[in-house]
């Protein structure tokens, strides 16, 4: 995810990508635990995206008040 295109979205948007992001992080790490996942790295690329997402809602809020 760019973060160009993140600024775009409103925080409902931004909360749908976070819930959807961190699902898919979950399931990166059970599918490296139990051995199956080839590319390692794509756990640390959605820790770096969850991270992304929580900082523009972060700046949204602020904001907002």
């Amino acid at each position: 995810m760019n973060t160009k295109d993140l600024r775009e979205k409103s925080v409902e948007e931004l909360n749908a990508a976070l819930d959807e992001q961190q699902l898919n992080q979950f399931r990166l790490r059970m599918a490296k635990a139990t051995g199956q996942l080839g590319k390692t790295h794509e756990v640390q690329l959605a820790r770096k995206a969850i991270a992304r997402i929580k900082t523009l809602l972060t700046e949204k809020q602020g904001n907002g008040q």
